[in-house]
């Protein structure tokens, strides 16, 4: 088993080097699923993580959730069962040996028909559990994945079989550890369905205003229900949730527009961009216009070690 194991790992590593581009997330041709090949360790990564499966072949990770680091490498499988602000970081990685690995994003309507399709029965639970851990990866669930990964060799199979590759691995997860984190964010009813809910809208509208009796309202809970089990399923309280996806938007329009930190401020929602200077300093470690010089002097040496290697 160990013998076969390796086999896989050493197949799919050469897969993923076959269809990717170092220092890049890659987007395979089937649906959801993306690559990652990275050569070198990396600063800290922020962006709001999708609802997904990841697998490390080579190297190794690490995930910040606020105050809260989950490291996962090869023989580990991580799962995020809702949006979330995430921190990610390449902690183990050599040109010689990059950090390899895949992401399968999937929806609730897919867990649904999975646990419909399985007749795996979901019971009346009321206490909710964190959104994101890392497990142990089982043979079954690698083997499923493995043979998904494939279909780029054979990419006619890709409409028929991937649809069906992805469902057992659902499957999988579902059965294993984190299965139950999973349910309850797709049925309706229960109070991480209803905490899902409300993420969704505090992402979609990031930039505004909210009262927590607004908030637990829309989930339907007392104020106190509401704050415990939001925190229970993304580690931080629903200001802090927000607090975080604005501050990341405010990266991103900074690095990608033509504009200042005080524009950038009220468009993410401040109404005092010397808060807002502030907050972002203790995010990222330095003020915006500092922080922002430094990630461009980095992506240029980036290229142009990229330069060297093509």
């Amino acid at each position: 088993m160990e013998e076969q194991l390796y086999n896989q790992q050493h197949a799919l590593a050469k897969l993923i080097k076959c269809y990717t581009v170092q220092n890049k997330m890659h987007e395979t041709d089937i649906p959801s699923l993306f690559f990652y090949n990275e050569p070198n360790t990396t600063e800290p990564s922020y962006r709001v993580f999708k609802p997904s499966l990841c697998v490390i072949i080579q190297g190794e990770k690490e995930y910040t959730l606020a105050q809260e680091k989950f490291s996962y490498s090869p023989g580990d499988y991580f799962v995020a069962s809702v949006d979330l602000p995430i921190t990610g970081q390449v902690i183990k990685a050599a040109p010689d040996a990059p950090y390899l690995s895949l992401k399968l994003e999937f929806s609730p309507s897919e867990i649904l028909e999975v646990l419909s399709d399985a007749d795996i029965k979901v019971g009346a639970r009321k206490n909710v559990k964190r959104a994101i851990s890392v497990n142990k990866l089982e043979a079954s669930l690698f083997d499923a994945v493995v043979r998904l990964a494939n279909l780029l060799d054979n990419p006619k199979d890709i409409p028929v079989l991937s649809p069906l590759f992805k469902k057992e691995i659902l499957y999988r997860v579902l059965k294993g550890p984190h299965g139950d984190a999973l349910k309850q964010m797709a049925i309706k009813g229960n109070n991480a369905y209803l905490i899902r809910g409300v993420i969704e809208h505090i992402i979609q509208y990031y930039d505004r205003s909210f009262k927590m009796a607004e908030l637990a309202e829309r989930a339907n809970m007392s104020v106190a229900s509401f704050h415990r089990h939001f925190k229970e399923i993304t580690s931080m309280s629903p200001l802090q949730f927000q607090k975080q996806l604005r501050l990341q938007e405010a990266r991103r329009m900074l690095m990608s527009e033509s504009t200042d930190a005080a524009d950038v401020a009220f468009r993410v929602g401040y109404e005092s961009p010397s808060q807002f200077s502030r907050e972002y300093s203790r995010m990222f470690g330095s003020p915006p216009r500092v922080d922002i010089k430094q990630m461009k002097e980095n992506f240029a040496k980036m290229d142009k070690v990229d330069e060297q290697y093509s």
